[in-house]
Protein backbone atom coordinates (compact mmCIF):
# COMPACT_ATOMS: atom_id res chain seq x y z
CA UNK A 1 0.00 0.00 0.00
CA UNK A 2 1.28 3.48 -0.87
CA UNK A 3 1.78 5.62 2.25
CA UNK A 4 4.25 8.21 1.00
CA UNK A 5 4.82 10.43 -2.01
CA UNK A 6 8.33 11.68 -2.71
CA UNK A 7 8.61 14.70 -4.98
CA UNK A 8 11.54 15.97 -6.94
CA UNK A 9 11.55 19.78 -6.84
CA UNK A 10 12.87 21.07 -10.18
CA UNK A 11 10.31 20.65 -12.97
CA UNK A 12 7.94 18.87 -10.64
CA UNK A 13 7.20 21.62 -8.11
CA UNK A 14 9.14 24.53 -9.64
CA UNK A 15 9.42 25.24 -13.37
CA UNK A 16 13.22 25.38 -13.88
CA UNK A 17 15.00 25.70 -17.21
CA UNK A 18 18.35 27.39 -17.93
CA UNK A 19 16.88 28.62 -21.24
CA UNK A 20 14.68 31.07 -19.29
CA UNK A 21 17.88 32.90 -18.36
CA UNK A 22 20.13 32.23 -21.32
CA UNK A 23 17.79 32.54 -24.31
CA UNK A 24 17.41 36.31 -23.78
CA UNK A 25 21.18 36.57 -23.28
CA UNK A 26 21.65 35.02 -26.73
CA UNK A 27 19.03 37.41 -28.18
CA UNK A 28 16.50 34.64 -28.72
CA UNK A 29 18.89 32.53 -30.82
CA UNK A 30 17.80 29.04 -29.82
CA UNK A 31 20.77 27.33 -31.47
CA UNK A 32 23.33 29.46 -29.61
CA UNK A 33 21.44 28.96 -26.37
CA UNK A 34 21.22 25.20 -26.90
CA UNK A 35 24.93 25.01 -27.74
CA UNK A 36 25.75 26.90 -24.53
CA UNK A 37 23.49 24.79 -22.29
CA UNK A 38 24.56 21.52 -23.93
CA UNK A 39 28.30 22.19 -24.06
CA UNK A 40 29.32 24.91 -21.60
CA UNK A 41 26.84 25.48 -18.78
CA UNK A 42 25.62 21.90 -19.05
CA UNK A 43 24.07 19.26 -16.78
CA UNK A 44 27.45 17.69 -15.98
CA UNK A 45 28.75 21.07 -14.79
CA UNK A 46 25.77 22.13 -12.68
CA UNK A 47 25.49 18.64 -11.18
CA UNK A 48 28.80 19.39 -9.50
CA UNK A 49 27.05 22.16 -7.54
CA UNK A 50 24.07 19.88 -6.94
CA UNK A 51 26.58 17.53 -5.28
CA UNK A 52 27.71 20.34 -3.00
CA UNK A 53 30.71 21.84 -4.78
CA UNK A 54 31.08 25.57 -4.19
CA UNK A 55 29.21 27.59 -6.82
CA UNK A 56 31.80 30.39 -6.94
CA UNK A 57 34.58 27.89 -7.53
CA UNK A 58 32.64 26.07 -10.26
CA UNK A 59 31.82 29.37 -11.97
CA UNK A 60 35.46 30.53 -11.84
CA UNK A 61 36.70 27.24 -13.30
CA UNK A 62 34.18 27.33 -16.15
CA UNK A 63 34.94 30.97 -16.88
CA UNK A 64 38.65 30.10 -17.13
CA UNK A 65 37.83 27.23 -19.51
CA UNK A 66 35.43 29.32 -21.63
CA UNK A 67 36.50 32.98 -21.30
CA UNK A 68 34.31 33.92 -24.27
CA UNK A 69 31.29 32.95 -22.12
CA UNK A 70 32.52 34.41 -18.81
CA UNK A 71 29.58 36.83 -18.50
CA UNK A 72 27.00 34.16 -19.29
CA UNK A 73 28.57 31.70 -16.83
CA UNK A 74 28.48 34.36 -14.09
CA UNK A 75 24.74 34.73 -14.74
CA UNK A 76 24.23 31.15 -13.57
CA UNK A 77 25.34 32.25 -10.11
CA UNK A 78 24.24 35.88 -10.06
CA UNK A 79 20.83 35.46 -11.68
CA UNK A 80 20.04 31.84 -10.78
CA UNK A 81 16.38 32.49 -9.96
CA UNK A 82 15.74 33.75 -13.48
CA UNK A 83 15.99 30.09 -14.50
CA UNK A 84 12.82 29.52 -12.46
CA UNK A 85 9.49 30.38 -14.05
CA UNK A 86 7.41 30.00 -10.92
CA UNK A 87 5.70 27.06 -9.35
CA UNK A 88 4.06 24.28 -11.33
CA UNK A 89 0.34 25.12 -11.20
CA UNK A 90 -1.74 22.89 -8.95
CA UNK A 91 1.16 21.22 -7.13
CA UNK A 92 0.69 23.08 -3.85
CA UNK A 93 -2.92 21.95 -3.75
CA UNK A 94 -1.89 18.36 -4.46
CA UNK A 95 0.64 18.45 -1.61
CA UNK A 96 -1.91 19.95 0.76
CA UNK A 97 -4.50 17.35 -0.25
CA UNK A 98 -2.06 14.48 0.28
CA UNK A 99 -1.12 15.80 3.72
CA UNK A 100 -4.80 16.24 4.66
CA UNK A 101 -5.38 12.59 3.77
CA UNK A 102 -2.50 11.46 5.99
CA UNK A 103 -0.12 10.60 3.16
CA UNK A 104 3.53 11.25 3.95
CA UNK A 105 4.95 13.93 1.67
CA UNK A 106 8.72 14.06 1.16
CA UNK A 107 11.20 15.71 -1.14
CA UNK A 108 14.34 14.46 -2.85
CA UNK A 109 16.09 17.01 -5.01
CA UNK A 110 19.30 17.82 -6.77
CA UNK A 111 19.75 21.49 -5.84
CA UNK A 112 22.74 23.76 -5.19
CA UNK A 113 23.22 24.81 -1.58
CA UNK A 114 23.71 28.48 -2.42
CA UNK A 115 20.15 28.87 -3.69
CA UNK A 116 18.12 26.40 -1.64
CA UNK A 117 17.26 28.52 1.41
CA UNK A 118 16.05 31.35 -0.83
CA UNK A 119 14.11 28.87 -2.99
CA UNK A 120 12.21 27.60 0.05
CA UNK A 121 11.40 31.20 0.93
CA UNK A 122 10.21 32.05 -2.59
CA UNK A 123 8.21 28.94 -3.45
CA UNK A 124 5.31 27.79 -1.26
CA UNK A 125 5.44 24.31 -2.76
CA UNK A 126 9.00 23.83 -1.51
CA UNK A 127 8.22 25.31 1.88
CA UNK A 128 5.27 22.92 2.22
CA UNK A 129 7.60 19.90 2.13
CA UNK A 130 8.65 19.32 5.73
CA UNK A 131 10.91 16.32 5.24
CA UNK A 132 13.42 16.22 2.42
CA UNK A 133 16.95 15.45 1.33
CA UNK A 134 18.83 18.03 -0.74
CA UNK A 135 21.72 16.67 -2.78
CA UNK A 136 24.16 19.48 -2.03
CA UNK A 137 23.74 18.92 1.72
CA UNK A 138 24.64 15.24 1.52
CA UNK A 139 27.18 15.37 -1.34
CA UNK A 140 25.18 12.86 -3.39
CA UNK A 141 22.92 13.32 -6.42
CA UNK A 142 20.16 11.46 -8.14
CA UNK A 143 20.19 8.97 -9.78
CA UNK A 144 22.79 7.55 -7.36
CA UNK A 145 21.03 4.88 -5.30
CA UNK A 146 22.73 6.09 -2.12
CA UNK A 147 20.74 9.33 -2.04
CA UNK A 148 17.45 7.42 -2.30
CA UNK A 149 18.59 5.03 0.43
CA UNK A 150 19.55 7.99 2.61
CA UNK A 151 16.06 9.49 2.29
CA UNK A 152 14.45 6.14 3.09
CA UNK A 153 16.62 5.53 6.16
CA UNK A 154 16.50 9.12 7.44
CA UNK A 155 12.69 9.08 7.56
CA UNK A 156 12.24 5.35 8.24
CA UNK A 157 10.38 4.77 4.97
CA UNK A 158 9.82 1.48 3.17
CA UNK A 159 10.50 1.70 -0.55
CA UNK A 160 7.46 -0.36 -1.51
CA UNK A 161 5.23 2.12 0.35
CA UNK A 162 6.55 5.09 -1.64
CA UNK A 163 5.80 6.69 -4.98
CA UNK A 164 8.56 8.83 -6.44
CA UNK A 165 7.73 11.64 -8.87
CA UNK A 166 10.50 13.14 -11.00
CA UNK A 167 10.83 14.68 -14.45
CA UNK A 168 13.87 12.59 -15.41
CA UNK A 169 13.54 8.97 -16.44
CA UNK A 170 16.97 7.98 -15.06
CA UNK A 171 15.93 9.18 -11.61
CA UNK A 172 12.59 7.36 -11.80
CA UNK A 173 14.36 4.18 -12.92
CA UNK A 174 16.73 4.43 -9.94
CA UNK A 175 13.75 4.69 -7.59
CA UNK A 176 12.06 1.71 -9.25
CA UNK A 177 15.25 -0.33 -8.91
CA UNK A 178 15.10 0.30 -5.15
CA UNK A 179 11.50 -0.91 -4.95
CA UNK A 180 9.53 2.31 -5.14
Amino acid sequence: MIKNVIFDFGNVLVDWDPAYLFLPYFNGDKEKCRYFTDNVCNREWFTRMDRGEDMDQCVAELQAEYPQYADAVAMFRDRWFEMCNGEIPGMLEIIQDLKAKGVGVYGLTNWPAETFVEARRRFKTLASIDNYVVSSSVKLAKPEPEIFQLLLSKYNLKADECVFIDDRKDNVNAAIALGM
